[in-house]
């Protein structure tokens, strides 16, 4: 990739989550109550993309064989875990239903992590240790919770909670309305970045902390500053070949959905920096 325009994808693709195994990229993004669902897109250089599957052919609830708008699949995210992709997807009133698939191009299997409602935008984490956890947020509609991040530890084979889960980050005073997070792990600091502030108006937030459980850090990483991209809003981070650093996210336009963007990412200070900082707050905002 030498030169690239954002947005790189000026179509619907709610909430993405990217993984790279390789010299390939995966993306996965939200659907809804649209059957196939979770669609899979696929790309060799993280600017131009082919949607290859879907995560899910069918909800296995009796209820959407009719619609029901607002409820399905929410936002899901991607990892690639000893030769499998996991797809962690939040049913919104139902629980977290994992994916499962060895070929990103084949049938995924799936089963039911939990039985839950309101827990939403859940994210897989495998420690060095080999322990495995899940990140969550929660929808007030469902759960009369809003804000907050709970964790808890999973079985590593994403078939069962091991623990209930502990709050790791209460955002109602300095990152309102904060989900969507997604976890990593770099020089030894945990990393849970997250998008707060709402889907038109928000900002990219991140936590960060020495300990799987806390306490965390709070920093934003990216908002829209002096450009034209509103809430610059939830995605997922992915080291190329290279060594660079990536960030895709989505932008809201209203009607035409929720459209991909693409930004360039560094760390600084063990920080991460997401965009260019073009006004001088020392903020990055999107390219």
């Amino acid at each position: 990739m030498r030169t690239y325009k954002n947005p790189i994808l000026y179509a619907d693709y709610s909430d993405p989550d990217v993984v790279r195994v390789g010299e390939d990229y995966y993306m996965v993004s939200s659907s809804f109550t649209y059957i196939p669902g979770v669609p899979l897109l696929h790309s060799r250089d993280l600017v131009h993309w082919e949607l290859i599957n879907h995560c899910v052919k069918k909800l296995p609830f009796e209820k959407y064989a009719l619609p029901c708008h607002g409820s399905g699949t929410w936002a899901p995210s991607i990892r690639y875990h000893e030769g499998t992709f996991f797809v962690f997807i939040p049913l919104v009133d139902e629980g977290i239903l994992v994916a499962r698939s060895k070929d990103p191009y084949g049938e995924f299997e799936w089963n039911m992590l939990c039985e839950s409602k309101g827990w939403i935008d859940p994210c897989p984490f495998w420690d060095d240790d080999g322990r495995a956890y899940m990140v969550f947020a929660y929808a007030k509609s469902r759960s009369g919770i809003k804000h907050r991040l709970s964790l808890v530890e999973i079985d590593s084979q994403c078939r069962s909670l091991l623990t209930e889960p502990r709050l790791i980050f209460d955002g109602e005073q300095i990152a309102p309305t904060s989900e969507g997070p997604k976890m990593y792990k770099r020089n030894g600091y945990y990393y849970i970045l997250m998008p707060s502030g709402g889907v038109e108006t928000g900002w990219q937030s991140c936590l960060r902390s020495r300990s799987v459980y806390g306490p965390y850090d709070y920093r934003v990483v990216m908002h829209q500053g002096n450009s034209r991209v509103n809430g610059p809003h939830q995605g997922g981070w992915v080291t190329s070949p290279d060594g660079r650093d990536w960030f895709v996210h989505f932008q809201d336009v209203v009607e035409l959905g929720r459209i991909i963007h693409l930004q360039p990412m560094c760390f600084l200070d063990d920080w991460p920096f997401i965009g260019q900082d073009q006004n001088g707050d020392g903020i990055g905002e999107p390219v």
